[in-house]
Formats: C-alpha cells, sequence, structure tokens
C-alpha cells in the first residue's frame, strides 16, 4: 500500500513538474511576440542574402600552349523585389549606370513581383566599370553576383569550341543539378566535357540591413563554402594551323579535317562557313545567334562531323583493298578503260588516260572502270551463295574503315554517315537487284554517305598500313594522367596490312609521278593523295581530297571537302596541300596558290539563290 501511495506521488510530481516547463515556455514565447519589440528589431534591421559563388570554367589550350578559350571577369545584376526602395528608386540613373534599358527594368520587376523573396537577374555580362559606378550608388535591393564569361584570344573554332549560354527551362527538366541562371556549354566542345568545365558553385551568406547595405558575413563566413574552378584542358588542336584552315576555307561550303596518325589525335578542324566564338557572348548574344540560325549557310552546322557527302572517287582506295583481301584482285591486274565503264545500256564515264591499266595506276589516274570491274569482282565472288552475300561482306569491309558509323571519338556531336545495307535495297527494289544496280558504290557514289572526319580517318589507316586510333580532341585534362584507355587502343580494319603497299605506292604515284594529284606534290616530303570528284544533282560536282604525308613515318592525314568546288583538283586539292606544307615546314611558300584559292568564288544554289 505505502509503495502504490510513492509511486502516485512521484507521477503526480513529474506531471506538474512538466506542466510547470510548458508553462514557462508558453510564457515566454507570449511575452516575445506581445511585449517583447528586440527580436522584431533585429529582423527588421537584418536579413540573410545567400549570394551564389559562380565557378570559373576550365580554359582550353592548343597542343602548343596557347589560349584557344579562356574566361573574363563580369558580374550579373540582380534584384530582390521584397527589400527594393520603391518611394525612392531612380530607374533612369540605374539603367544609365548600368546600360539597361527601361522597358527591360520594368519587365524584369513586374517578374520579381511574383516571388518577391527570390533573386532574379536584371542584366548579365555586367562589365567591371559598369560594376564600379554601380557600387557608387548604392541602389536598394540590387546587388551583384561576380561571373566569368568566355572569350577567344586566337578568333577561331567556333564550330569546334561550341559556345556558352544560360539554362533554358528545358534544360533544368533534363538536368536538375542545375538551376535558373546557371550557364552550360550547348555545343562542340564546351557541351562535350561540360561536367569537366563548369567546375562547383559556392555560397557567401551575406547580412543585409534594412537599407540594403552588406553589415558583413554571417558567422564571419563559417557557413560559407568557395567554388571550385572548373578544369582546364589541353586540346589537341593545333591554333595557328586551324586559322591557316579556316582562311582557306572562307567563302566556301565544306569542312577540312587533318590528324596525326600515329595518336589520331585532331590537329584540325574546319566546317565552313564558320563564325566568331566572340559573337555569341555578351549582350548581343541573342542577336547574332538568331543571324546565325536563320543564314542560309548555317554556320551554326558542324559539317566536319556531321555533314553526310558522297565520297566519290577517294573511296576507290577501299574498293582496291577489299579486292586484294578477298582475293578477287591482284596489283598486276589489268582493266581495260575505253572513257568508262560500259554494261548493256549502263556506263559510267571516265576521264581520259592510258588503257589498259593495273592497280597502282588506276589509283594514280582515278580510273572509273577498273574499279567498277573489281567492284563487281567482290560481291560476284562465287565462294558466296549470291551477290547479296557478297554484298552482306563488302558492307563489313566498308564498316571495319570506320563508315557507316560513330568513330566513338571525345567530340559529342559526331554524326554516323551512311553505307546502305542488304535490307535497304530489298525494300527499294522489291528484293530483285544486283551488282549493275547498286554499281555507282563502285566510285563511292549513291547511298554512300560519309563525314570530312572520316574521311580523315580513312587518310589516317592508309598512313598507318590498315589501323586507326579513335580521333579525339583533347590531350591531357588537369589531375588526370591518361585519357579514355580506347584512345590509346589500334583499331584494325578487316584488311592486312601486306595489302596497302600497292594502294599507297599508287596514292604517291598520283602526287611524285604523274596522276590527278600532281599539284599536291611538295619537294623532300613523298606526299600522298587522292582526289575525288562527287557527283552532285543539285549543282556544279563536291571537289574532295585526301592525304597523307610523307609516305613513310606519315606526320599528318588530312581530308577536304568543298561543295560545289568542281574536280577533286580545282579547290580541295590546293587547300590540303597549302595545309600540309604548313603543318610540316611551318611555313608557306607558294604564294600563288594561297591567292589562288582565297580569291575562289563558288556559287551555292542551295544557299544563296532567292527563295
Amino acid at each position: 500500500m505505502i509503495d502504490s501511495q510513492e509511486g502516485y506521488i512521484r507521477m503526480r510530481t513529474l506531471q506538474v513538474v512538466v506542466l510547470l516547463i510548458f508553462a514557462i515556455i508558453i510564457g515566454r514565447l507570449g511575452y516575445i511576440q506581445l511585449y517583447d519589440s528586440k527580436y522584431e528589431k533585429l529582423a527588421e534591421n537584418n536579413a540573410l542574402r545567400h549570394v551564389v559563388q559562380y565557378p570559373a570554367r576550365g580554359e582550353v589550350f592548343d597542343r602548343n600552349g596557347e589560349y584557344l578559350v579562356q574566361s573574363r571577369e563580369c558580374y550579373d545584376l540582380m534584384v530582390i523585389y521584397k527589400e527594393l526602395d520603391k518611394a525612392g528608386f531612380d530607374t533612369t540613373r540605374l539603367c544609365e549606370v548600368v546600360g539597361v534599358t527601361p522597358k527591360k527594368l520594368r519587365r524584369v520587376l513586374g517578374d520579381s513581383r511574383l516571388r518577391p523573396r527570390a533573386p532574379h537577374v536584371v542584366s548579365n555580362y555586367i562589365s567591371k566599370e559598369e560594376k564600379l559606378r554601380f557600387d557608387e550608388c548604392n541602389f536598394r535591393g540590387f546587388y551583384t553576383v561576380n561571373r566569368t564569361v568566355r572569350c577567344y584570344p586566337k578568333n577561331v573554332g567556333g564550330n569546334l569550341l561550341g559556345f556558352v549560354g544560360e539554362v533554358t527551362p528545358g534544360y533544368l527538366n533534363r538536368h536538375p543539378e542545375y538551376k535558373s541562371g546557371d550557364y552550360v556549354g550547348l555545343s562542340g566542345l564546351e557541351s562535350a566535357f561540360e561536367p569537366l568545365l563548369r567546375g562547383r558553385k559556392g555560397v557567401k551568406i551575406q547580412e543585409i540591413d534594412t537599407h540594403g547595405a552588406i553589415k558583413g558575413a554571417y558567422m564571419d563566413g563559417a557557413q560559407d563554402t568557395l567554388p571550385v574552378a572548373g578544369k582546364y584542358m589541353v586540346s589537341t588542336i593545333d591554333g595557328r594551323l586551324q586559322r591557316f584552315g579556316e582562311e582557306l576555307m572562307a567563302g566556301k561550303v565544306g569542312a577540312a579535317v587533318a590528324i596525326e596518325p600515329s595518336t589520331g589525335e585532331i590537329l584540325m578542324m574546319v566546317s565552313s562557313p564558320t563564325y566568331d566564338p566572340d559573337d555569341l557572348v555578351g549582350r548581343q548574344r541573342g542577336n547574332n545567334y538568331m543571324k546565325m540560325l536563320y543564314n542560309r549557310r548555317r554556320p551554326l552546322f558542324n559539317r566536319a562531323v556531321k555533314a553526310k557527302y558522297p565520297p566519290g572517287s577517294t573511296f576507290k582506295v577501299v574498293q582496291g583493298l577489299i579486292g586484294l583481301q578477298e582475293g578477287v584482285l591482284r596489283p598486276s591486274d589489268l582493266h581495260s578503260c575505253s572513257m568508262g565503264y560500259r554494261m548493256g545500256r549502263l556506263k559510267v564515264g571516265c576521264h581520259p588516260h592510258a588503257s589498259p591499266l593495273d592497280l597502282r595506276f588506276a589509283v594514280a589516274t582515278s580510273c572509273n572502270a577498273y574499279f567498277c570491274y573489281v567492284f563487281r569482282d567482290i560481291i560476284e565472288n562465287r565462294k558466296y551463295g549470291s551477290v547479296k552475300e557478297g554484298f552482306d561482306m563488302w558492307e563489313k569491309y566498308v564498316k571495319s574503315f570506320g563508315f557507316g558509323r560513330k568513330l566513338d571519338s571525345d567530340f559529342s556531336d559526331e554524326g554516323y554517315g551512311y553505307v546502305p545495307t542488304r535490307e535497304f535495297y530489298d525494300r527499294v527494289y522489291r528484293g530483285s537487284w544486283n551488282a549493275m544496280t547498286v554499281l555507282s558504290l563502285s566510285i563511292g557514289q549513291g547511298e554512300l554517305g560519309c563525314t570530312p572526319l572520316q574521311l580523315a580517318n580513312l587518310a589516317a589507316i592508309l598512313a598507318n598500313r590498315g589501323y586507326y586510333y579513335i580521333p579525339h580532341i583533347v590531350k591531357r585534362i588537369e589531375g588526370q594522367d591518361s585519357l579514355d584507355r580506347r584512345f590509346y587502343q589500334k583499331q584494325y580494319t578487316m584488311v592486312d596490312p601486306k595489302h596497302f603497299e600497292p594502294i599507297v605506292e599508287g596514292m604517291w604515284r598520283g602526287v611524285n609521278v604523274g596522276g590527278t594529284s600532281t599539284r599536291a606534290r611538295l619537294e623532300g616530303w613523298d606526299v600522298c593523295g587522292k582526289t575525288g570528284t562527287a557527283q552532285n544533282p543539285h549543282g556544279r560536282d563536291h571537289s574532295t581530297f585526301m592525304s597523307f604525308a610523307p609516305k613513310d613515318n606519315p606526320k599528318i592525314a588530312i581530308s577536304v571537302y568543298v561543295e560545289n568546288g568542281g574536280f577533286g583538283a580545282t579547290i580541295a586539292l590546293p587547300i590540303a596541300s597549302l595545309l600540309e606544307e604548313y603543318y610540316l615546314t611551318d611555313t608557306v611558300r607558294r604564294h600563288d596558290l594561297v591567292r589562288y584559292v582565297k580569291e575562289m568564288q563558288i556559287y551555292y544554289p542551295n544557299y544563296d539563290r532567292k527563295r
């Protein structure tokens, strides 16, 4: 009985203590709310402002250590509507100080009413001088945030380097890790390496009084976080070669790509027309972008990796290699050519040259008839049960050279090109077709399509006698000892190295002995080359040229493609030859050829005619 009474007393005592504590808390809260104005004054006199600290994007160097992309200081002008001095706010003065139009300021302030406590961007790309003038005026509710923007010391590589822009609502939906006001790489290298280049944001927490003045760092900066700059990278691009390539391609539509065969490093990637990358930085960025977007020559389209062109006669070397591997062709085999190939009503024309001719001479003179014979021998090979089975094997060979698929480079916008399949022709011809139906493939025409990057890679395969390294545009990344291992692995074709020698010899003869490429000869450098004239149903033929030099231990492999340029030797060859000369000798002596290239005017009916 006594124990139960003691337990009851303890329980009642605990209840009283708990009730007393709650009464004290409630009484204190009531006193603060009803009588004590100290905290109200503190809340009125101080507010916390979370200011995002944006990191500098990683800078980009060329292979020689010179800047291709730098970051320079600028500022964003921000406003918090709740903090505005609405009575004494001088809108005209603010607009004059920071270069904002009254119309834009009114629009931003109208939008900011919907979220009065959130910061809103009034204007970006505020210069340091404008910021200093702004700081002197002390506009309540407005403040600046430090940013960095891109600048391009060499003014080259617009399509290659890409551009940076503010994230859109659609982008935010797909990438929730970004916030409104963030910048992101939208194309080219800026987009492909966005995770490395962007860095990591920081936050500075500031105490602000009722007049909008900064009283200091909250808790002495104990809760601030510092931004982390993006990683710099060294690209494989030779900035001087890139500039010269863009100068030679100016006024033309097409692309030029150069690769170092021994590494797969892209030395140059020119898409023409291009643009000055600085035009897509600053307050005129939107206007300049729209002008480019509606330009019929499409300067924003990177033809070097996206365009799908017929390879033309440059593709004949692939036919010869497949024929040698399949055993249906020997280097000494002779075929006649009487201004082309004829079979029944079908004719594939050719230009005048000696006949009959062997494989080396056929490559040097770019004989159409010779490779019509070779192509038929490949897909009509009796070891296969039918022409369609032979065609399937031909397709596998072609794709082993990197055609009809992505090369798996580190460039995000790479296209596939196109290699037709048996299924495609079955659909088109309802299953009834043969070698003669698809004979245009023998000379790189018909449905074949390739990118200039794939053609440059073919030149690298020939230079290496049967293999290539995956083309890539980054040489080194800050903090990383090496690149992805795939860039160090040899990618072999289905053709044995021994079969490349007669093809390479034919390309060498075409430049140095007598053929379609003699204009590409460089004294002492044993240049090997192959011209291509790709038929164009919409106007003048396309001009293309593929080359590497020197013949042994090659240092550069290159392809040039000029839409509506005519014969391969007319314009693509001179451009490629001048670029090879510049890269190999560090100078150009053929000034008359430079003048010829720069002064050539080409009419483009697809782009220039009035609509």
